[in-house]
Order: structure tokens, then sequence, then C-alpha cells
């Protein structure tokens, strides 16, 4: 049985075994009743969606039952379902990371405010999917509360993980940084073995491929524009 961390305003999702499959759980909220049931079968090709509750209720457990199924599915085709915000620029994607509340989406803003050129390609779910060697990141149908679904994918340029500070520094990891640090936003279910060694072999991959950083920061013009310059060029 797994069940994701009660934090404060968070979703819970509650995955169990059954039979040969899986049931899921869905609750928009700690304290709130389940509103979803996903019964999933062992190589999670397929589901069956129990949905109750209010229409908004109903639409959140829709929702997650599709992101669950589509980065457990997905992710032998060395795909990964992120948690983070992502910026294309002179047409390559730049992923940040980061625990919830961070400044995922106010690093983005700051790069759309301040630095030319830049677009949203997706703010809570991005994928990335090694293709013939190549690292690539792509918009998905989940977005949080920013209404930006797009159906265009770029080379990554690099990812970055923020953390709150007192003043801007960044740094690049070293591979296995790197790895720890793509790991640990990425959506899937690591005791079940057969996602874990995909995930595994995908994560390897990125961490060679893709520069990573570490960058510690405010919410201001000035880490964007040492984001940018560094990792942009």
């Amino acid at each position: 049985m797994f069940q994701s961390t009660k934090e404060s305003g968070e979703p819970v999702v509650g995955l169990f075994r059954c039979g040969d499959g899986y049931l899921a759980e869905f609750a928009s909220l700690p304290e709130a009743p389940v509103c979803g049931q996903l019964e999933l079968s062992g190589d999670f090709r397929r589901g069956r969606l129990f949905a109750c509750g209010s229409p908004a209720a109903q639409t959140f457990a829709v929702n997650n039952a599709m992101m669950l199924l589509f980065a457990f599915a997905s992710a032998p085709f060395r795909a990964l379902e992120m948690h983070a915000s992502v910026v294309t620029h002179g047409g390559r994607g730049f992923l940040f990371l980061g625990r919830s509340g961070t400044g995922k989406s106010t690093h983005s803003g700051l790069w759309l405010k301040y630095i030319p050129g830049t677009e949203l390609l997706n703010d809570d779910n991005p994928v990335l999917r090694v293709v013939d060697g190549e690292t690539r990141v792509y918009g998905s149908p989940w977005s949080g509360k920013t209404h930006c679904y797009k159906a265009q994918d770029v080379p990554v340029g690099a990812i970055v993980r923020l953390r709150q500070a007192p003043e801007n520094h960044i740094e690049r990891l070293n591979v296995v940084g790197a790895y720890a640090s793509v790991m640990a936003s990425c959506s899937g279910y690591r005791p079940i073995r057969m996602i874990a060694d995909a995930q595994h072999e995908t994560l390897s991959a990125v961490a060679q491929q893709v520069p990573c950083f570490q960058l510690d920061c405010l919410p201001d013009e000035a880490a964007a524009r040492l984001c940018q310059e560094t990792v942009d060029g």
C-alpha cells in the first residue's frame, strides 16, 4: 500500500495491490472524502474509474486518474511525467523543479516578464522523454491552475531545481546530483519493479545528457537573469 504525503492543501493518492492489479484512490485534500477509485490492470494498460461527489470532485478524480495511468503506462517508453514548470527560449525547454510552494511558477513568470522570447510550455506536469538519444520535453493536458495546454515539444536545454534563499546563487550538479534532483520530481511508484527499472534507465540517460543546476534564489528579476545567463548559453 502506498499513500502520498498528507501535506496541508495537497491532494492525497492511495495505491493498493488488488488481485492481479491495483486500486488507486483519490481525495482532493487530506480532510476530504475519497472521490475516485481507479481499478488498474497489472500492466497499467487498462483502467476503470468510479467517481463520486460534486461535479468538481468528479472532475478532480478523472484528471488525477488520467495522470496516474499515463505516468505508470508510459514509464517503459522512456517517458517521465514531471512535477515542474517549463518555459521555452531559443527553441529549447528549461524545466524548473522544486517542492510545492518553492516558486516554480513564479520563476517561470519572471522569465516571461524579463527574458524576451520566452514562452510557457507547461506549468505543472510536463513530460520528459528520451527519443533517439535526445531528451525532449512535451506539453501535457495537465498544467495545474494555469491554462497552458500545448501539444508541443522541444529539446531540453537545462533542468533547474529551485530553492528559496536570501541571495541568488547557481551551481551545476554532477551526474549523481542531477539523477537525484530529477528523480525527486518525477511521478511513479518505485516499489513496482517494472516502473522502477524503466524510470532508472530514463533518469540515467537524462542525468548524463542534460545540464542540471541548483538555483538558490529570491523571487526577483536578478534570479531570472542569473539563471538564464547560466543555463541558456
